[in-house]
């Protein structure tokens, strides 16, 4: 049986970001679910540059069903987790049912991928004390005001935590990532 892993997320996460790792570890031979407060479908954004903007521009994403609601993930079954970004994990780092999650996740030591806003929610349990990640380069003082040491770097891997800053990331986010992911839990 393969190994599971889950992502969490919720609406307006960055489309890139859940659906990328979703289709890389699948292809890997890992099974793959996606949690999210309730069972639905979900609605994906894009987070894009445009000239003269000063920031990034959010447009609509695809939409993508939820496997599981928070209340059903039994953090045990799973091997590792992953964390896309987007603007959902503004609000979702108030659910005491996904902070269940990550806690369990961060307690044993499982390997964790984690990508632009994606470390509010690890910041959320006190995660990332002690620790070296990177993530959106606007988060830097929330990583540092989190206990974390903040790199500007395409991806940083502090044991099992693995953080890249965004989409662009994507490539070597999720090498560094199945390189901890193959040590801890292979696919069988």
């Amino acid at each position: 049986m393969a190994a599971k892993i889950l992502i969490v997320t919720g609406d307006a996460a960055e489309s890139l970001e859940v659906l990328y790792p979703y289709q890389r570890l699948r292809e890997e031979g890992y099974d793959v679910h996606i949690a999210a407060p309730a069972r639905k479908k979900l609605r994906f954004v894009i987070h894009d540059f445009e000239p003269g903007f000063d920031t990034y521009t959010e447009k609509p994403g695809y939409t993508w069903p939820a496997d599981l609601a928070f209340s059903e993930v039994d953090p045990g079954q799973y091997a590792a987790l992953v964390i896309p970004g987007g603007r959902a994990p503004e609000y979702l780092r108030n659910d005491p049912e996904l902070r269940k999650i990550l806690k369990a996740f961060f307690d044993t030591d499982k390997p964790v991928a984690q990508i632009c806003h994606g470390p509010l929610l690890t910041a959320a349990i006190g995660g990332l004390s002690g620790r070296r990640v990177t993530a959106y380069p606007a988060l830097e003082l929330d990583m540092q005001t989190a206990g974390a040491t903040f790199q500007d770097a395409e991806t940083v891997v502090d044991g099992t935590l693995v953080s890249a800053r965004a989409w662009p990331d994507h490539s070597r986010w999720m090498r560094e990532f199945l390189t901890v992911l193959r040590a801890k839990a292979p696919v069988t």
